[in-house]
């Protein structure tokens, strides 16, 4: 069979594990980091329980950083509500209901902050 048919490169001793897409090193890779679609320049925050068992998780969209900067955010946010929660796709999920919280601790960042939803 051809290397290509195979998927490529997986494994490097030197490097570690590659990506298939691109054949860069994973700590390396450029097809991952796609950047994300400019939004209106608003963070929204808003409480969700779909698809949760009803279980309110608290989602702030639309924050202008990058995925490691989003990441400390999310950590900070997570201790200043006491609570778990994770980042995917762009948006920071804390479990509970926090909005109140997210409001004033993302207001005196600078950024135009609504509550979006009920």
């Amino acid at each position: 069979m051809m290397k290509k048919a195979l998927g490529g490169l997986v494994y490097s001793t030197e490097h570690g594990t590659m990506c298939p897409s691109c054949n860069q090193p994973e700590d390396a890779c450029i097809c991952k980091k796609q950047p994300r679609p400019a939004g209106d320049g608003v963070v929204r925050v808003s409480r969700e329980t779909k698809g949760r068992k009803g279980k309110g998780v608290t989602l702030i969209k639309g924050v202008p950083l990058d995925d490691d900067e989003l990441a400390a955010l999310a950590k900070q946010l997570r201790t200043r509500c006491g609570s778990g929660g994770t980042v995917k796709d762009g948006v920071i999920e804390v479990q509970g209901d926090h909005c109140d919280v997210v409001l004033e601790f993302l207001k005196p960042k600078g950024w135009v902050v609504k509550r979006a939803g009920g």
